[in-house]
């Protein structure tokens, strides 16, 4: 499976400005030619779904080369970590990891930032399951080498906001990634905001939050929504937090009724 192939073969009708339109042309003209990279740039429609997944990977892999740069120089050490994680983790074929390399070097020289592409990707793509998706993938690379680095935190504390999501994902997926639990109160705040929820929110709402969540994330949804095969581990995973989140939320709201009673 070619994702990025996939979405040249359906016609690949679309193409815009900013930051994800100059990776995506850096993209076509270094793999296919100028020709191509013309009538691409002519082009003006509605995103496919073949579209969607190509702008989810060209994004991600734009915002991954400006993760690993954030502190000034992107390393030989974090090249082969992002290559790990695009064997290892993402478990790409060779055809697709040379394509997702290539996005990766055309970024670090780009003119944009990584709030950039955030903000852009936050207009094109509204669904929120796919922008936690990216938040997520963000973080697993962050992690990959076990700890977070300061500058990889600054940008993970702050692009929550370009990526309209809650500012909360941060704690609840550093509680996760890094195993930093413990606090239980803390822990609690986190789960809300996985949510979407406060602990003012009715039985009833939360329910109802968390079926819209597990319904988001269901395999079939996000198969749907262009994400490459490759990914849906990734899916999964979140997933699982959402659960998570629900179940213990329900939990701690039965603790506290038994001691009030």
């Amino acid at each position: 499976m070619s994702w990025l192939g996939a979405g040249l073969g359906a016609g690949f009708g679309f193409m815009f400005g900013g930051p994800i339109g100059a990776a995506l042309g850096a993209w076509v003209g270094s793999s296919f030619g100028s020709s191509l990279q013309q009538r691409l740039g002519k082009a003006a429609s509605a995103l496919s779904r073949d579209g969607a997944q190509t702008i989810f990977i060209v994004t991600l892999f734009s915002m991954l080369a400006k993760m690993a740069k954030a502190d000034g120089l992107v390393s030989k050490a974090e090249v082969q970590l992002i290559e790990g994680f695009i064997q290892n983790n993402l478990r790409l074929g060779k055809e697709e990891r040379k394509h997702a390399i290539r996005i990766f070097e055309n970024a670090k020289t780009d003119k944009y930032s990584i709030y950039d592409y955030a903000k852009q990707y936050r207009q094109l793509v509204r669904d929120q399951a796919m922008r936690e998706l990216v938040y997520r993938l963000l973080f697993a690379v962050a992690y990959a080498d076990g700890e977070l680095h300061a500058s990889e935190e600054e940008i993970l504390r702050r692009i929550t906001t370009d990526l309209g999501l809650h500012e909360s994902l941060f704690a609840a997926m550093q509680n996760e990634f890094g195993r930093h639990g413990g606090n239980p109160v803390a822990d609690l705040e986190q789960h809300y905001g996985v949510l979407g929820c406060t602990p003012e929110t009715s039985d009833k709402e939360l329910k109802l939050a968390y079926r819209r969540k597990a319904a988001e994330y269901h395999p079939d949804k996000i198969a749907s929504k262009g994400l490459p095969e490759e990914f849906m581990r990734h899916a999964e995973d979140q997933m699982k937090s959402v659960t998570v989140a629900y179940e213990a939320i329900v939990e701690a709201r039965k603790h506290k009724a038994k001691v009030v009673s």
